[in-house]
C-alpha cells in the first residue's frame, strides 16, 4: 500500500480536485491525505483570532465568508441535483458544508478557548475530505473515509504515537479489503487528554510519513506543484534544478533550516521504518521529481537553504573559562522555556547560539543575565550548504566560506553533522548569499 498526501494548492479548486485522478490510481490500494484547500487555514485562523479577542460580528462574518466560498465549491464540484440509488450528491455536499459552518457559528455563540481554536482549525481537512469522498462516490469510484482523529495521536509531549495508529488504523483498512482508495486528514490529531489538536503548519507531510510508519508502506509520496526538492530557492536563485535522490539526513537538514517543500519533522518516521518517500509534483505528474531513501550520492554538495526569522543570543562570562556545568545551566533555561536551538559555538570565555521560536526571549535573556553579559542580534539567517561532508572529505568548507567571503558573517558551525555546514548572516545579505553560493559550488 502507498501513502499519497496532496497538500493545499493540489486541492485548491473544484478542478484540481477533479484532476487528482489522473494522479490516484483507483486500481491500486492507496490511502490518500488531504490538506485543508489553499488559503482555508489562514481564513480559520482570522476567525479563531476574532473569537477569541471576543469579536463575535467579525467573527461570524468570517464564518459567513467562507461558507460561500464552500457553497460555490459545492455547486463546481458536484453534479447537478441527479437522483441515483445513493441520492443527491449536491445535496450531500451542501448538508457536509452546512454542517461544518453550522458548527462553527455554534462555536462564536459560545465561550471561546484555546481548546475550541484547535476544532476550528481542524475544519479545513474535515471538509475537503468530505467533499472529496462525496466526489468520488457521484463518479462511481469506491473509497472509504477514514476519520483522522480515530487513529491519529500525539503524547503530553507533543510526540505523535505510532504504535496507537497502527492498532487503531489496521481494523479499519482490513475490514475494508475490496476497497482500493482510503480518504482521510492531514494535520488533525487528538491530544493525549482526547481532544481535538494539530501536527502544527505543514503537518500534512508529517501525518503522511506517520502513516506510511504505522502500517509499514511500500512508499510515501508528497504531492505539491514544485517538481521535488531544488539545490536552491527557486523564489530567489534563477537556474536553480530539482535534486534526484537524496538521503533521509539530508532532506532531514534541508527541510529543517528553510526548504519549503517538505515539513522538518515528516523525514523522521520514514527515516526509522526505512520507507522511501517521494515529493512529486501534481501540475507535472511525469517528472521524476526527489526521492528520499537510505540511499544517496556520495562525496557532494547536494543543495542549500535559508531559514529566515533567526536571532542569535551570545553569553560572555568569565566563570566560563576552565569550568564545568556552565553550558548545563544554560540549556536548562531554554528547556524550562521549551524553545529549541538551531546553532551553538563556544569560546573559553563566551558561547553564542541562535533561536528562532522568541516568545520568551524576554524571560529567557532575563535569566541568562545572571551568567554573564547578554547581547542580541535579530534579523539573522541561516544559510545550509548540505551533502556528504565527512570527515575524510576535503575542499568543501574553502568552497562555501570562499563564495560569502564578500559577506559579514555571524556564526558558523561545521562538524556537528556530516551533512551540513551552517552559516549566519544579516537577513539583508541573503539574496546575495544564495546567488554567490550558487554560482561557486553549482555553476
Amino acid at each position: 500500500m502507498k501513502i499519497l498526501k496532496f497538500g493545499g494548492t493540489s486541492v485548491g479548486s473544484p478542478e484540481r480536485m477533479k484532476k487528482l485522478l489522473d494522479i490516484v490510481n483507483p486500481a491500486e490500494r492507496q490511502i490518500v491525505v488531504l490538506s485543508a484547500m489553499s488559503g482555508t487555514t489562514n481564513n480559520l485562523v482570522e476567525i479563531s483570532n476574532a473569537l477569541l479577542k471576543e469579536d463575535k460580528k467579525k467573527g461570524i462574518e468570517l464564518i459567513n465568508t467562507l461558507k460561500d466560498k464552500y457553497d460555490a465549491v459545492v455547486a463546481e464540484l458536484l453534479p447537478e441535483s441527479v437522483e441515483s440509488v445513493e441520492g443527491d450528491f449536491r445535496a450531500q455536499g451542501q448538508e457536509v458544508v452546512d454542517y461544518h459552518f453550522n458548527f462553527l457559528l455554534s462555536l462564536a455563540n459560545n465561550v471561546f478557548t484555546a481548546i475550541e481554536d484547535k476544532v476550528v482549525l481542524a475544519q479545513g481537512e474535515l471538509l475537503s475530505t468530505t467533499l472529496y469522498h462525496v466526489y468520488l462516490k457521484s463518479i462511481g469510484v469506491p473509497s472509504v473515509l477514514l476519520p483522522a482523529l480515530d487513529f491519529m495521536k500525539i503524547d503530553e509531549d507533543n510526540e505523535p504515537v505510532i504504535p496507537y495508529t497502527t492498532e487503531n488504523l489496521t481494523p479499519i483498512l482490513e475490514a475494508n479489503p475490496d476497497t482500493n482508495l482510503f480518504i482521510t486528514q492531514g494535520f488533525i490529531c487528538r491530544n493525549s487528554f482526547g481532544e481535538v489538536d494539530n501536527l502544527r503548519r505543514g503537518g500534512s507531510d508529517y501525518t503522511a510519513s506517520l502513516l506510511g510508519a504505522a502500517i509499514l508502506a511500500e512508499e510515501v509520496q508528497i504531492w505539491t506543484d514544485i517538481d521535488g526538492m531544488h539545490n536552491n530557492d527557486p523564489r530567489i536563485v534563477k537556474g536553480t534544478k530539482p535534486i534526484a535522490n537524496l538521503s533521509f539526513d539530508e532532506a532531514a537538514e534541508l527541510a529543517y533550516f528553510g526548504a519549503k517543500i517538505l515539513h522538518p519533522q515528516s523525514v523522521f518516521p520514514a527515516q526509522k521504518y526505512k520507507i522511501p518517500v517521494r515529493l512529486l509534483n501534481t501540475m507535472e505528474p511525469q517528472a521524476f521529481g526527489t526521492v528520499i531513501s537510505t540511499e544517496s550520492e556520495k562525496g557532494k554538495i547536494k543543495s542549500i537553504a535559508a531559514k529566515d526569522g533567526i536571532t542569535a543570543i551570545k553569553i560572555q562570562s568569565s566563570r566560563m573559562l576552565l569550568a564545568y556545568g556552565f553550558l548545563r545551566k544554560v540549556f536548562e533555561v531554554f528547556e524550562r522555556y521549551k524553545t529549541p536551538i538551531d546553532m551553538i559555538t563556544t569560546s573559553e570565555v563566551a558561547v553564542s547560539l541562535t533561536v528562532d521560536f522568541t516568545d520568551n526571549l524576554d524571560k529567557i535573556v532575563e535569566e541568562l543575565n545572571s551568567f554573564g553579559s547578554v547581547e542580541l542580534d535579530r534579523n539573522q539567517t541561516i544559510v545550509c550548504v548540505v551533502g556528504d561532508f565527512g570527515a575524510e572529505k576535503h575542499g568543501f568548507a574553502s568552497k562555501v566560506l570562499d563564495a560569502i567571503k564578500h559577506l559579514p558573517v555571524r556564526m558558523i558551525s561545521y562538524g556537528g553533522s556530516a551533512y551540513n555546514i551552517s552559516l549566519l548572516i544579516n537577513t539583508d545579505d541573503k539574496v546575495e548569499a544564495l546567488r554567490s553560493l550558487h554560482n561557486r559550488i553549482f555553476e
